[in-house]
Order: C-alpha cells, then sequence, then structure tokens
C-alpha cells in the first residue's frame, strides 16, 4: 500500500511523550486560515520554488523525461540554485515502516508520531504503517475531521491521540476552516469513549480561538481530557508564495 508524505522531521519534541521522528501526510480537508503548513493541504505532489532568488534563466521549464518531473512539464533539477523543489513523495507503507523501525534504538522513551495534513485522509496507508511499526510507541496527530469508520481504523493502531480542536461554535469553524465541526466532535465522542490515552490541542489564533468565548465553550466540551493551548506560529504564512498559493490571515 502506498501514502503520500511531505516531511520526516527527526527528534522531534512536541509531537507525542518523549523524543520523537514525526511523519507528516500530505491532503487535508479543512482549509483553516492560518494553517502553517500549507504543503500538507493538496493531496498530490507540489512544486515549491523560491521566486524571490529565482535568476529566470528557464533552465527549469525544458521539458523533462524524469518521472518526478513529467507531471509538472518541467524539470525540477536544473534550477542551478537548487530553487525548485517537489514536496510530496509515494511511500510504500512497509518501506516506511523499515525506515521508522530503524529509529528504535535511539528512541527509547519516544516513537513514532503521524501528522499532516490530516493523516486521517490516508486512513487506510495511515493504519497500515501504524500497524507495522508495532513494539514502537505510536502517536497520531489529527484534526478529527473525517467519517468515523476512518478516525477508528486509524486510532486503534494508535497508542496515544492529539486531537486538534480549534473552534466550539459550528458556524464559526465553518467560517474558519470551511468545514463544520459535527464530525470532530462526534470523533471526539468516540476517542473518549475509546479510552485511548490522548489530548487536546488548541491554537491559540489571535481574534479567532483565542476569544474567552471559545475557549470557555471548548473547556465545556474537553470536560476532563488533558488540554494544551498552543500558540501561534507568526511565521506560517512564509512558505505559501513558495507553492503559488495566497495566505489569507494576517
Amino acid at each position: 500500500m502506498t501514502g503520500i508524505i511531505f516531511d520526516i522531521q527527526e527528534f522531534t519534541i512536541h509531537d507525542g511523550p518523549g523524543i520523537r521522528v514525526t511523519v507528516f501526510l500530505k491532503g487535508c480537508p479543512l482549509r483553516c486560515i492560518w494553517c502553517h503548513n500549507p504543503e500538507g493541504l493538496s493531496p498530490l505532489p507540489q512544486l515549491m520554488i523560491k521566486k524571490n532568488r529565482c535568476m529566470h534563466c528557464g533552465k527549469c521549464l525544458n521539458g523533462c523525461t524524469h518521472a518526478d518531473c513529467v507531471p509538472f512539464n518541467r524539470c525540477v533539477h536544473a534550477c542551478p540554485d537548487g530553487l525548485v523543489t517537489v514536496t510530496g513523495e509515494i511511500w510504500d507503507d512497509n518501506t516506511l515502516a523499515e525506515k521508522l523501525c530503524g529509529y528504535r534504538d535511539m528512541l527509547p522513551d519516544g516513537g513514532i508520531t503521524i501528522s499532516g495534513g490530516e493523516p486521517l485522509m490516508q486512513a487506510d496507508f495511515s493504519a497500515a504503517l501504524l500497524r507495522n511499526v508495532r513494539g514502537m510507541h505510536r502517536t497520531l496527530q489529527t484534526s478529527g475531521y473525517a467519517d468515523a469508520d476512518a478516525f477508528l481504523k486509524v486510532i486503534a493502531e494508535s497508542d496515544y491521540v492529539l486531537f486538534d480542536l480549534k473552534l466550539a461554535d459550528r458556524e464559526k469553524h465553518k467560517e474558519y476552516t470551511g468545514k463544520y465541526n459535527d464530525a470532530i466532535l462526534h470523533n471526539y465522542r468516540l476517542l473518549l469513549e475509546s479510552g485511548i490515552p490522548h489530548e487536546v490541542r488548541i491554537p491559540l489564533i489571535p481574534g479567532i480561538t483565542d476569544t474567552h468565548e471559545n475557549l470557555e465553550a471548548l473547556k465545556k466540551i474537553t470536560v476532563n481530557s488533558p488540554v494544551e493551548l498552543k500558540n501561534y506560529n507568526n511565521l506560517a504564512g512564509a512558505k505559501y508564495p513558495l507553492l503559488d498559493m495566497e495566505f489569507t490571515y494576517a
């Protein structure tokens, strides 16, 4: 089984208990206007181009027969300054699991985290990958937006879940993320029923999620769950121009 990932970060300390290796999967159904991983939104590989350093030599615009160049009808290897790259790489679940298991001895108190994007958009791949690294501590980081079957399939292979909650109000959730939060709240209740250890994470987006009204409403939802408030990343917009995307939150 194959999936598409856009990054593997080694020795992370904020993605679950202990020191971890975090795998970032491409594709997210939400469109949070403050998203700091825009390369994780599309489920497909994308070009990233550092245009501010481009000398307009035109070398990258030539057609190319490299397998990773053909989809873009240009050569991603021709830039003399390495300004053109592809974000998004296809991996087989067994091959990736073998790579991750190679970290086992270096992570005695940590483990593997799968994040995104949204791992539930690749639920079968995520579940297979987590299944193949059994014996290491496995954490799922998720927005919770998916159908219940996909959610249950992936948390069944997880030892710990980092569950993002952003906005309690249904209409505001739709306004700022593009989706209603019905499925998210339903899956959160399923998580509570499962008994799987978890932590709720709330991003503090100025003027949107950090309001007294929203935080009080989320407090009523989370009840006894452990909660971490996450400060907003002020550099969130830096990668959008590289992907020819617009950052709408400023």
